[in-house]
Formats: C-alpha cells, structure tokens, sequence
C-alpha cells in the first residue's frame, strides 16, 4: 500500500500528556487513570456514528499490559483484542499457570528456586522453572489476572508465524483459549534512530563492516535496556580478545539506581574497558555505543549475533538469519533463549539457566566457548537459521500463513461492525 493513503486513512488521537515521573513509577496504575480518558474518546465516537454515516468503531486493540481497557470497551459493546508483543510459547506458559492456579489449585511460587521441569503444553521440552522470568514468582498474581482478562478478548494477535512456532500454535488451536491471529513477522527494517547519536557514527560503522570479510564479525547488542557493570565487562573483553575473531561490541553504560532510565553512550570507552583493550583489539574489532541494529545484521560481514533474546531480535536475526548466541538478561528473554536453543535449534547458549534477580557474572570462558560456537561455519543452526528466514519471508507473501490468518482477522474485523 502507498504510505501516503495509509496516513490518510489513519486518524491519531492522542490521550492529555502528563508529566514522566523521574523516579518511582506505578505503570499499572499510570494504565488504570488513563481509562477514563479512553472512555472520553471512545463516546465522541460513538455519539458521531449515531449522528452521520462515518463507519463505526469495530475494534479495541490493546496492548499486553493494557487490559483495564478491556472494561472501557465493554462499557459501548466494543470487542476487544490483544495485540501480544512475545512469543506464543510464553503466552502457552502463562495459560498454563492460571490454568495451573485456577482449576488445580497449584501455585507456581512453590517452584521457586527449586530445579523443577514442568510440562507445558505450548513446549515439546519440559520447561526447568530456572528459565522462568522471576515476575512469575514475585507477581505471579499479575500474570493470573492477565491471562484471565487476555480470555475475556475476542481474539489475541500475535507477532509471530507459524513455521516458527508450529508447536506452541497448534496449542491454541486445540485448546479452549481465544482466537489466535498469526501477523508476525512484524518489524521495522528500517531500523530505530537514537537522539543522541551523531549520523557519522552510524556510516562510520558500516564502513568498517564494509571492509571485513563475508560472515567474520560476531556482533554483541543487547537490547535498548542492556547494560553491564564493570566486572561483566572485563569478562567480554577478554573473552574477545582472547577469542581473535572479528566483533562489533555495542556496549551501553547503566542509569544510575534509583532512578528511571535507560543505559546511556559512554563519553569514554576506556575509562569502563581493560587497560589497552582498544589499541590491542584495533585490527579485529570495534567498540560503539548505540547501534543501528537492523542494519548492522543485514550486513554481509556479520556471521553471528550475541544477543539477549529480546523477541524483536530475534524476528529480526530470523529475517536475515542470523545464528544466535543466547544471553537473555530479564523479562521473558530466558524463555525466548530456551525456545531458540532446546526448542528450535536456532541458537546456541551463552548463558540462560541462571537466576536473574541476583548479580551474576558470565565468565570470560563461557562467553568465548558460545563465540565460537555461533561462528563456526558448520554449526547446524546456521542452516537452519537458513531455512527459517525462507519461511519467515514466505508467511508474509500472499497466501502465507501469516497474510492469510492477517485476512482472517480483518473478515472478522469487518464483522464487527
């Protein structure tokens, strides 16, 4: 579609702005006071369909954390739907706690710090309870309450596809769950910018990746949220080092504690660096701060990818398959990890059983042995990141799983009104 009909088409309303708050923040509570302000909207609506002939308002799409909206919808016999950001294995996760805590009476607390695997439909591998995101102990309520609210929806779209997650999708489809509309991959290829980064560092970066050879840079990004103190650091740089091969380290400084923020470019690489790093590691690598990320994985050179398995890195390594090297720091990331590296064979582990509430340090050697496995030209998940990316591409085209299920929706979209 031509981008300048769509933005025709599409009509912005922007809910009244308030002041961020520079240090504690209750987002759920942020979402609730806004729901007057939706339902505000959503009469004005309402009101004009009654008194014109302007199409009605078909649908509420919500995001993940966003279900108090589900009432505001409710109040105008609005259908609902979640738009859902993850994986379908860590939404099957999540139905099966509440299932779990609602019709057996088990609470997931109770595999706290314990060396469980767990049965769960949406997997074909038990799932050790060390990879669970640690919210699903300390707020194991909150995910309860979502999954119910998430069943009171008339469908969940989910940004992935279905030769990627066969399994975890036939799940839905056999379970008694909400509808469940496959639209993914969803990205934007043409990459975020940053505020603060100078266009010159971007082209100086391509530049250089310009002149290595084809597939002989590891890359190390870790999420617009990743960052590591100073003992981590050191363990990567020596595991670069002392590795030799070619890398792209995108290496972020961490906010203050205490406060809401997200990790910063260093002023001064050195002063967070061994000693002598940069000028020792000046024919083989690079050091940077933000990075361009899309395009840096659609570059030749790159042969492997360090990453925290943030699911929007992952679509993205799928697209261009890429080999993956699984270090997930928070969030579901460990989830995504497992699926990747037990599940799917797409990926190889650096580190993903691991309790994340506490500071741990992945060593040098664990790093460097994950290195070198994602880089090896023979590895198996490097064919079958080939074959995925194939696939990945063909659920978009016309007749794909994905277009196809797209069209579902917008037919019961459309049979809403």
């Amino acid at each position: 579609l031509n981008s300048s009909s769509i933005s025709n088409r599409i009509q912005f309303i922007n809910l009244p702005s308030e002041d961020e708050p520079t240090t504690s923040f209750d987002f759920f509570s942020f979402i609730e006071s806004k729901k007057p302000q939706l339902k505000d909207v959503l009469s004005k609506l309402t009101l004009v369909e009654s008194s014109s002939n302007t199409s009605r308002v078909a649908a509420v799409v919500l995001d993940i954390f966003c279900t108090p909206m589900i009432d505001a919808a409710n109040e105008f016999g609005i259908p609902t739907y979640i738009y859902y950001t993850s994986g379908a294995n860590f939404l099957g996760l999540i139905f099966h706690i509440q299932t779990l805590h609602d019709e057996h009476n088990q609470d997931n607390v109770a595999y706290k710090d314990s060396n469980t695997e767990l049965a769960v439909p949406s997997f074909v591998n038990k799932v050790p309870t060390k990879v669970f995101p640690y919210g699903l102990f300390d707020n194991s309520i909150f995910f309860i309450n979502q999954v119910r609210r998430f069943k009171e929806t008339k469908g969940i779209i989910i940004n992935t596809f279905m030769e990627f997650e066969p399994f975890a999708i036939n799940f839905y489809f056999n379970a008694k769950t909400s509808l469940v509309y496959l639209v993914g991959p969803i990205m934007n290829l043409k990459g975020e910018t940053h505020e603060t980064q100078e266009p010159q560092n971007g082209f100086d970066v391509m530049k250089w990746l310009d002149d290595q050879p084809l597939s002989s840079v590891v890359f190390l990004c870790f999420g617009s949220m990743g960052s590591f103190e100073k003992d981590q650091v050191k363990e990567i740089a020596y595991a670069l080092e002392h590795n030799g091969c070619r890398f792209l380290w995108s290496l972020r400084k961490p906010p203050p504690s205490g406060g809401i923020a997200s990790p910063s470019d260093y002023t001064n690489l050195e002063e967070i660096l061994p000693q002598g790093f940069i000028k020792r590691t000046q024919g083989i690598g690079k050091v940077i701060g933000w990075a361009p990320q899309v395009a840096i994985l659609a570059h030749s050179a790159i042969g492997g990818f360090v990453s925290h398995c943030g699911w929007n890195s992952m679509l993205e390594s799928l697209w261009f398959g890429m080999p993956i090297a699984a270090w997930p720091m928070y969030a579901e990331q460990q989830i995504n990890a497992f699926e990747m590296v037990k599940e799917l064979g797409l990926a190889v582990e650096v580190k993903m059983d691991y309790d994340n509430s506490k500071q741990i340090i992945v060593t040098a050697k664990e790093i460097e042995r994950g290195i070198r496995e994602v880089m090896d030209p023979d590895n198996e998940i490097r064919k079958n990141m080939k074959e995925i990316k194939e696939k990945s591409r063909k659920a978009l085209m016309d007749g794909g799983s994905s277009h196809s299920s797209l069209d579902r929706l917008i037919a019961d979209l459309i049979g809403n009104i």
